[in-house]
């Protein structure tokens, strides 16, 4: 299967997109996860809610939203431009701003449910014996949860590669900058007589996706048996 330079493109971007957009997530994800897990305050629910709302939000709702904040000329994007020059409008970084922010539900979820299955008997005892509760996280808590940082780690990822609708509402469908995976086959379906480079996406969005769960699923294991968890 030869690939056009089209859909090498794409092929590359949506990696780079799905890559970054988790990379950045995780340490944010990681910490509201520890927070909805471990403490109760006011205004949990609707934090809970609000970290959720990407879940039943219409995609192109979420990008929308995106360009009003984001934009060159949103809320926050037009303070960004003028202050660092950051610009997330109609570029990859806005692209990855876009997968991050549907496929971080996900990625909490996964971590919370972690972390609420830990004993919280064995955070105590660390605790007992004099170990900050910085420690106790990054020597009992973290390494326990690190098979449900993976499979959050996967879950948002594959939701970053297929991400569609936010995408294209807030930076648009351009090659060789936003032009991802289901975007690119998006552009090939209205295009006549492109329906071979639809199918070869196709396939490799479906073998990038199963070759992401295999190897989530041999990490998961693998971290399990090295801490004696059957």
């Amino acid at each position: 299967m030869v690939l056009t330079p089209l859909e090498w493109q794409a092929l590359i971007l949506s990696l780079k997109i799905s890559s970054v957009a988790v990379a950045v997530s995780l340490p944010f994800g990681i910490a509201l996860a520890w927070l909805l897990a471990r403490r109760n305050f006011a205004g949990k629910a609707l934090l809970d809610g609000i970290i959720h709302l990407p879940l039943v939000l219409p995609p192109v709702v979420i990008g929308y939203l995106l360009l009003v904040v984001m934009g060159r000329r949103g809320a926050v994007g037009s303070w960004l431009f003028d202050t660092f020059g950051i610009s997330f409008s109609f570029n990859w970084k806005g692209a990855a701003l876009a997968s991050a922010v549907v496929a971080f539900p996900l990625l909490v979820r996964a971590i919370r449910l972690s972390i609420e299955l830990v004993d919280k008997r064995l955070e105590a005892a660390a605790r007992t014996l004099g170990a900050s509760p910085i420690r106790v996280f990054f020597t009992i808590t973290l390494p326990l949860i690190a098979p449900g940082i993976v499979s959050g780690l996967v879950l948002a990822f594959a939701r970053s590669l297929g991400e569609f609708g936010a995408t294209i509402t807030f930076v648009s469908n351009i090659p060789g900058e936003t032009q991802t995976i289901p975007l690119a086959m998006f552009a090939f379906i209205e295009t006549p007589g492109a329906e071979q480079s639809v199918a070869r996406l196709c396939i490799i969005a479906i073998v990038i996706s199963l070759l992401s769960l295999f190897g989530s699923e041999w990490l998961s294991r693998r971290m399990k048996r090295r801490m004696g968890v059957k």
